[in-house]
């Protein structure tokens, strides 16, 4: 049995040693194992990347340029940049032989590429092609081709970009040029050099040219409907053979809007585009220098020609309100040229402004001069050309014009008095007065509540005059009455004066006042209504004539009061009932 289990130990043991080999050789082998499968990842990874698949060179080399294509280009691009960043595989003996391959296939596929985007750039050119549907339902598909020439075609990238900015150039210089030639038909001219404010309507010569219809001629100083494009702005530009089938003719800054709509909705396209397709602005400013170009040269034909400042100055505005609208948009490709467009247009306004201004200042009153006391043409046109101004300039608040109609205002002050000074009578100049400040505080107020410092200047210089005009009016009729009043009844009659009053000198006025007021109230009455034109300045002017002359009145019946045997006159003083009911009666006219 000792024998035995003693054999049994010593063959325990060999096996547990036989085990202990077989561990081992189990640990040796895992870890062969472990080793070979890095191994072979990194050479499958490698073979992967360097190897160039049959079926991907038939796609380069014969395939259609579709989705697959594309797919195959990027894989392409992958191979070739492995080949190039990872420094083992440059020292690899696979690389030699894979390399001309690699480089073949490069070529092959910038190639065609390149013809295939050179002839979508071709379709580009042909008429009546919707540039926009082009770029985004087929170039814009093919974009990683440019990311490809970017990367592995430098040269040939930088000839497709060439192409499009000559193409593009061409084909948006070509549409603008034939759109402004399209809107040159639709032009109503609406102001000439001649057309200011200070120059009389009796155009002079023999050979003055045809005028437009009298509508048109009012627009040089109205705004009228004309302020409607601003409220417009976003508006479609205008299609001129619509409008010119139907025969409608446009104020420039019409057009003017339509053309700058037409760039910016152009612009605000492209670069987008471009920014997409190529992946940089730059681009966009090579292909708009041409439309810049042609539009800049129309520009500078029409402003030098251009004498209607309401028009120019709604260009401004319209120019400030595509500024926003491009802000809005967040696209700033034409920052600087609206800031060019803007700096070439206030210089052309000022001028036109001056011409006005100048035209007032060396007006010829002797030309000028209507024997008629009712608003003078001159003074409506500034009054329609200040409130426009005014009108507008509430959107823009510049400083500088405001000062320019502070000049101009006081220029027709000016005016208006040489005017008023070439009629005989001082009461003829004062109505005359009246009638044109009355007209131009009615359009100042009509443009709306911001008449403001001018408005409220006109409104003194009315004031006044008629204070004026009540006054020259009663001495008109109640002249001994005044002169009385004014000079004797304040005194009183206690006071130690050489003279007192007596009743022989109030009687003849007591008995003068009772026997004709009402005839003169009358006549004072037909005065008023046919000297001034605006029916209700007339009528507030007669109220104030009647109650100055009440006070009046009122003061020579106190006096008489105050008379040593007064009080015989009393049967022949006229009531202050009475007259207040005349007064009453005439305030109901209105």
């Amino acid at each position: 049995m000792e024998t035995l289990l003693s054999g049994f130990q010593a063959e325990i043991g060999s096996i547990s040693s036989d085990i202990k080999i077989l561990q081992e050789k189990s640990m040796d082998m895992g870890l062969r194992l472990k080793n070979r499968k890095v191994a072979e990842s990194k050479l499958a990874k490698f073979v992967e990347d360097i190897i160039v698949p049959p079926r991907m060179v038939d796609i380069l080399v014969d395939g259609e340029v579709n989705e697959e294509y594309l797919r195959t280009l990027e894989t392409l691009s992958k191979k070739l940049k492995f080949v190039e960043v990872d420094p083992m595989v440059k020292a690899s003996k696979a690389l030699k032989d894979v390399q001309p391959e690699l480089e073949k296939l490069r070529q092959k596929a910038v190639s065609k590429v390149f013809d295939f985007i050179v002839q979508k750039l071709y379709a580009l050119r042909k008429p009546k092609t919707n540039i926009q549907i082009l770029q985004q339902n087929v170039l814009l598909k093919y974009k990683y081709v440019i990311t490809f020439l970017k990367e592995h075609g430098k040269e040939i990238y930088n000839e497709v970009r060439a192409a499009y900015i000559d193409t593009m150039n061409k084909v948006l210089s070509a549409h603008f040029r034939a759109y402004i030639q399209a809107l040159e038909k639709l032009q109503l001219d609406i102001a000439t050099a001649e057309d200011l404010i200070g120059v009389e309507t009796r155009s002079s010569g023999l050979f003055t040219r045809a005028r437009e219809p009298l509508k048109n001629r009012s627009a040089v100083f109205a705004l009228g409907d004309r302020i409607n494009i601003i409220k417009g702005i976003e508006e479609p530009a205008l299609i001129p053979h619509i409008a010119e089938a139907s025969s409608l003719k446009y104020p420039y800054e019409v057009l003017f809007r339509s053309l700058q709509k037409l760039l910016m909705d152009t612009a605000t396209s492209e670069y987008n585009f471009c920014e997409d397709f190529f992946g940089e602005e730059n681009v966009f400013y090579e292909i708009f220098s041409g439309p810049f170009g042609v539009i800049d040269e129309h520009v500078n034909t029409i402003l030098p020609n251009c004498y209607d400042a309401i028009g120019l100055m709604l260009m401004i505005l319209i120019i400030r309100q595509h500024q926003l609208i491009m802000s809005r948009r967040r696209i700033p490709c034409l920052d600087s040229y609206l800031d060019k467009v803007n700096i070439s247009l206030w210089p052309r306004f000022k001028m036109v402004f001056d011409m006005h201004l100048s035209s007032l200042r060396n007006a010829n009153v002797r030309t000028l001069w209507e024997d008629d006391v009712h608003p003078h043409y001159v003074m409506r046109r500034y009054a329609e050309f200040t409130a426009s101004l005014i009108h507008l300039n509430t959107e823009y608040g510049d400083g500088q014009l405001e000062l320019n109609l502070e000049r101009l205002r006081m220029a027709v002050d000016d005016l208006i008095i040489k005017l008023a000074k070439n009629f005989p009578k001082p009461k003829l100049q004062t109505v005359f007065l009246i009638n044109n400040y009355d007209m131009t505080i009615a359009v100042l107020k009509e443009a709306g509540p911001e008449g403001g410092k001018i408005q409220m200047h006109f409104e003194e210089l009315l004031k006044s005059n008629t204070t004026l005009f009540v006054e020259e009016l009663l001495q008109e009729h109640f002249n001994d009455l005044i002169k009385f009043v004014k000079s004797r009844a304040s005194e009183d009659s206690t006071s130690s004066n050489d003279k007192p009053i007596t009743v022989a000198e109030v009687e003849p006025l007591v008995k003068d006042f009772a026997s004709r007021w009402k005839a003169a109230i009358e006549l004072m009455h037909k005065d008023v209504i046919t000297s001034f034109s605006n029916f209700l300045c007339g009528m507030e002017i007669l109220r104030a004539a009647l109650t100055q002359l009440l006070l009046y009145y009122t003061r020579l019946s106190d006096c008489i009061k105050r008379i040593v045997g007064g009080s015989a006159l009393n049967k022949d003083l006229v009531s202050i009932s009475s007259i207040m009911y005349e007064i009453r009666k005439y305030s109901r006219t209105f």
